[in-house]
């Protein structure tokens, strides 16, 4: 075919995911399990801060399954990347591949084109031993054959022309397998190895900022979380973060527990979700036939709409759209609330989904609420809002440690925070901030021993979660419809 073109043609594409819109609130971190024999290299993928800007880095670090179930990570890279188009994301995979594995049996595989699949999953390439049909030769891989993974998972190893196996009917495999049934909630709440004092699990928290150089916003672990050990874990971890920080966490109530909307409460208060660094959850999430733990689809949609609002966590991630098909269990039980029963949920300090012209999340309040009614620990935005400019503030000030503690450099905080702040405020993302520094509270032994005390005052916006509008009959708006009141 001659290389001169003219006319009209067409080149089609593979559909690719669109660049995911950035979110700079804070980073969501997730724990859980990933498919990491799929990754291109497997034991750098397990208990390490992954941050991941697409679902192709994603998918290409941490692996990819539909098995939500087994692997909770992926359902965090569909929410996100797929269902919102949001990022970064920080996942921490905690499935090891060398102490939660299983060894397969011997496998015979028919080859096909040149190609063998073995039908089982979570295969590490690694372990692979590969025989020619009659069990007497063993294949060198990359010499005589080389392995990928199908859309299933499975792993495809396909012979070289050039290699010993070109000819083979059939292929004897032995191999081990990622076994993530073997995880147990004590991997996902880690901890630190006193010998090599190499942290794991929730541990790990500590490290977002050090390794990632922004700090966390959420963190939450889909699958996880509805343990009552895992919860208790989260909620602690959210606090002094590397002895500054602080965050809050996302929680699923057990579905399996909580069958219907009356039993929530009561679970809600077995599993101790009582803190104000909670944002509790209830039920799961439907999309495109796929089960999602709520936590998964919530932080995303969190992630959008923070996204939307310049990255600035003050507007309440309530009465958002989803991007879902249905409410459910996870028994798959669907679940229809009306206004009245997420009402109730909501006084419980529960976040639900209700279906509002669209399926929508339903809920402003904190885990803390009702007993809590402190508006910066009760209201959703308000706590987030509260991290967040905590959070900032360390991260604006830090340059400024350790300079000489006089005037100019107490005028230079101050004046820095309140032109800040009034920015903020002139765009209508707080009702007011201001700093103000009080010589009466910085004695001369207080400055002596370099410490340096100044107040700020903030005030993000409340939701309107109450809108009562007051309806009368007024007969006069008939008489003068109908002429009665002409002369």
């Amino acid at each position: 075919m001659t290389g001169y073109k003219h006319g009209a043609y067409v080149q089609e594409a593979d559909y690719s995911i669109p660049a995911p819109k950035k979110n700079e609130s804070g980073l969501h971190v997730f724990f859980g399990t990933a498919p990491i024999n799929q990754a291109a290299e497997p034991e750098k993928a397990v208990n390490q801060l992954i941050v991941a800007k697409s679902y192709e880095e994603a998918v290409e670090r941490l692996g990819y399954s539909e098995d939500f179930e087994k692997y909770t990570l992926c359902q965090v890279m569909d929410a996100y990347f797929k269902l919102f188009g949001v990022g970064p994301v920080v996942f921490c995979n905690v499935l090891d591949c060398e102490r939660h594995v299983k060894e397969n049996e011997e496998k015979e595989c028919q080859v096909t084109d040149n190609q063998a699949v073995v039908n089982l999953e979570g295969i590490l390439p690694g372990s692979l031993a590969v025989k020619n049909a009659a069990g007497s030769e063993e294949l060198v891989k990359d010499v005589d054959y080389i392995t990928s993974f199908n859309e299933k998972g499975h792993l495809v190893i396909t012979l070289l022309a050039s290699g010993k196996g070109g000819s083979e009917k059939s292929l004897k495999v032995a191999s081990k397998s990622i076994s993530p049934d073997a995880v147990q909630e004590e991997d996902i709440i880690g901890g630190i190895n006193v010998e090599t004092g190499k942290e794991t699990g929730l541990e790990l928290v500590r490290r977002v900022y050090p390794r990632c150089g922004m700090f966390p916003g959420l963190i939450a672990a889909p699958g996880w979380c509805h343990k009552k050990n895992v919860a208790a874990v989260m909620a602690e971890k959210c606090r002094e973060i590397n002895g500054v920080f602080r965050c809050e966490c996302l929680i699923d109530i057990d579905t399996d527990m909580a069958k219907k909307y009356m039993d929530c409460e009561r679970v809600k208060e077995e599993k101790g979700l009582l803190s104000e660094t909670m944002i509790v959850l209830w039920p799961m999430a439907l999309a495109g036939g796929k089960k999602y733990y709520y936590s998964a689809v919530y932080g995303a949609m969190t992630a959008k709409t923070d996204a939307d609002n310049d990255s600035i966590p003050t507007v309440s991630p309530s009465n958002r759209p989803l991007y879902i098909d249905g409410a459910v269990l996870m028994d798959g039980t669907e679940i229809n609330l009306d206004q009245p029963e997420a009402n109730t949920l909501n006084g419980q300090g529960i976040v639900t989904i209700l279906n509002n012209g669209g399926l929508r999340s339903w809920g402003n309040n904190t885990a803390a609420y009702p007993s809590m009614t402190k508006t910066k620990d009760r209201w959703i935005n308000c706590r987030r809002a509260f991290s967040w400019w905590g959070n900032s503030f360390i991260v604006t000030c830090r340059d400024k440690v350790d300079d000489p503690a006089n005037y100019q450099l107490i005028e230079s905080i101050v004046d820095a925070e309140n032109i800040r702040g009034n920015s903020y405020v002139q765009q209508g993302k707080f009702a007011g901030i201001r700093m103000e520094y009080d010589a009466e509270e910085n004695r001369a032994e207080s400055l002596l021993e370099g410490k340096i005390l100044v107040r700020q005052y903030i005030a993000p916006f409340t939701p309107a979660e109450y809108i009562l509008n007051i309806l009368s009959f007024d007969p006069s708006l008939l008489e003068n419809a109908l002429g009665g009141s002409q002369q």
